[in-house]
């Protein structure tokens, strides 16, 4: 049986990513007739269907085509570690790294993280992505993303982890609250407060309800954020309290407001302080390890 090629394999990969033939060929800069047609050949070496070809428009991809699939995000990925092992031994942390971050960290580590990369690596090309967690873990086992910035607990099953930074939350909460008069706020005085987050499925939320000790099941009387800002305003508005990373705090979130910020204490003895943690993610075995946990030193370094 001939092999398949690279070619075939990322024409297969674009179009489950895509969905869609058309947006699959554009991706992968042929036309849709040389991506259709590559398929094609795949499945006729292989003796196999690999998609199911009807009136639907969208590809269906058959049992046996979804397990050819992963093995083919595999081989992908085991041929860009090759070049990847090479120019790392060349000139480590040069050249482009697609790097993927989260929004609740994003907007906030950004402005003071790149100028500090530039100077400690100027032959390194940062290429950012924001998005969640969940689709930022999809792309970086599609070898999409080299290195994520997450926070965790999240689900990042997988993935190898490097923590950089503890991050602490805050409680936000309007200057006349009663809480506001405290200097520190123990975790037992939020019973009863209406605390908002973010929308279910959210990682920081999940985050705050753990590290806060909240109910999984609490409800925000109907309201749940997208985003941090969205959160900040409802708070100002009298709607509730929420609890902040101290990271988001630092980088602005409460301009234009006059919302208080007030450190939480946990309620037993050598209980940690609530917070998350922020850590770099990368593939397990990647080339580029020895890389990523010197820039996850350089990032503590200026989150210092």
């Amino acid at each position: 049986m001939t092999l398949p090629s690279p070619q075939q394999l990322r024409y297969l990969t674009a179009l489950a990513e895509h969905g869609h033939f058309g947006r699959a060929a554009q991706a992968c800069a042929v036309t849709q007739s040389t991506l259709s047609a590559g398929i094609l050949a795949l499945e006729r070496q292989l003796g196999a269907t690999l998609i199911e070809r009807g009136a639907t428009k969208r590809p269906i991809f058959t049992p046996l085509g979804l397990e050819v699939l992963a093995q083919a995000r595999v081989a992908l990925a085991a041929l860009e570690a090759v070049t990847e092992a090479v120019e790392t031994a060349r000139d480590p942390l040069s050249g482009t790294l697609r790097l993927g971050l989260i929004p609740t960290i994003a907007p906030f580590l950004l402005p003071r993280l790149t100028p500090a990369l530039r100077a400690a690596f100027p032959r390194l090309q940062l290429i950012l992505r924001e998005e969640t967690t969940e689709r930022l873990m999809a792309q970086l086992e599609a070898a999409r993303l080299d290195l994520l910035l997450l926070a965790l607990p999240c689900d990042c099953a997988g993935a190898e982890l490097e923590p950089i930074a503890t991050d602490p939350f805050l409680l936000a909460l309007p200057p006349g609250h009663r809480l506001a008069a405290l200097p520190e706020v123990p975790l037992g005085a939020l019973a009863g407060e209406r605390v908002l987050l973010m929308e279910d499925g959210h990682c920081l939320r999940a985050q705050a309800q753990e590290a806060c000790g909240l109910p999984r099941g609490m409800s925000s009387g109907g309201f749940a954020a997208t985003s941090l800002h969205t959160l900040v305003h409802m708070v100002a508005g009298g709607f509730g309290v929420t609890v902040l990373p101290s990271l988001a705090v630092e980088g602005g979130v409460l301009g234009g407001t006059d919302l208080v910020v007030r450190p939480m204490l946990a309620d037993m003895p050598g209980q940690a302080v609530p917070a998350r943690t922020l850590a770099l993610a990368w593939r397990p075995r990647s080339p580029r390890a020895a890389e990523f946990r010197a820039l996850a030193q350089a990032i503590a370094a200026g989150l210092e």
